[in-house]
């Protein structure tokens, strides 16, 4: 998305925080949470919510229609190189197809393609961001429109970084129907130091190792094992760009579901948060680790 003024992103709760405010008398279910990344138990700041809401409507008119800006993967010739000679070529190349049985989600299994994000696609995930957000922090389903367009902005900074950061989407087409393949999933990752966010949640990681966050499954799909062929697709993804071998992630130590999911997967607590992270509004996060092999099985 040329690149928009702002000279480094910020990670997707460090943009959301300033419009939003703990006030939420609910508490998240560790069965229910459906945003995998760092967040906190948020709800609208009433104030900021009117003169934004007045914005979203600007910007949402046809009159004023916001422009799609272009990452390095939307033209050609691609300008430098990355951590191997072909990044930019391996990133628009890698694509990752497994076959899904039902599992426990019913239906009849399905295929689910991995793939980066595409331009066109940047509202579809941004909504489906913007979802999983406001439902894991008890939003009000009205404010989804607001988060989706700052969660717009978001996707937008981080994508014109490319191939330093990317973001990886999956789309599912149930076997045996016709039609367009319906969004799944996403997930964002930075791949070295220059992608690596101004503003990281804590505990902190090493700025130039690669960095999983944003992961989000459709409520409706859930259950299919998709979350985890998004990790292993992500992992592959880091294997093939020859980033360091050491890949990091947060998990708030309430989310047992993701929790166990990462623990299968080879991942290892390295730190913890403090208790007084509560004073900053936010949940107390896992920060955790895996080396990656040479190539992925």
């Amino acid at each position: 998305m040329g690149c928009p003024p702002t000279p480094l992103p910020l990670s997707l709760e460090c943009t959301l925080r300033p419009f939003l405010f703990s006030s939420s008398p609910h508490r998240p279910s560790p069965s229910s949470t459906a945003f995998f990344s760092n967040t906190t138990t948020l709800s609208l700041h009433k104030s900021r919510a009117l003169p934004l809401l007045k914005l979203l409507r600007r910007f949402s008119s046809p009159s004023a229609p916001q422009p799609v800006t272009p990452s390095p993967l939307d033209s050609s010739p691609w300008p430098g190189a990355f951590l191997v000679p072909d990044g930019l070529q391996v990133l628009r190349d890698f694509c990752v197809t497994v076959e899904l049985d039902h599992g426990g989600g019913g239906g009849s299994g399905g295929f689910l393609e991995i793939r980066p994000m595409l331009a066109e696609e940047l509202d579809a995930t941004a909504q489906l961001l913007a979802e999983s957000f406001a439902e894991s922090m008890f939003v009000p389903a009205r404010y989804v429109p607001l988060l989706a367009f700052l969660v717009k902005q978001y996707v937008a900074e981080r994508r014109c970084l490319e191939p330093h950061v990317t973001v990886l989407v999956g789309f599912y087409r149930e076997r045996g129907t016709e039609g367009a393949a319906q969004l799944a999933c996403t997930a964002e990752i930075s791949l070295d130091a220059r992608g690596a966010n101004a503003a990281p949640p804590t505990p902190v990681p090493p700025r130039e190792c690669p960095y999983i966050c944003n992961m989000a499954v459709r409520k409706a799909l859930r259950r299919r094992r998709i979350g985890w062929h998004l990790l292993r697709a992500c992992e592959e993804l880091m294997t093939q760009m020859k980033t360091e071998r050491n890949v990091y992630l947060h998990c708030r130590v309430i989310d047992k579901v993701p929790f166990d999911m990462y623990q299968k997967a080879g991942y290892k607590v390295v730190k913890t948060d403090g208790f007084l992270v509560w004073l900053t509004l936010q949940r107390r996060k896992y920060l955790m680790s895996k080396e990656l092999p040479h190539e992925i099985g």
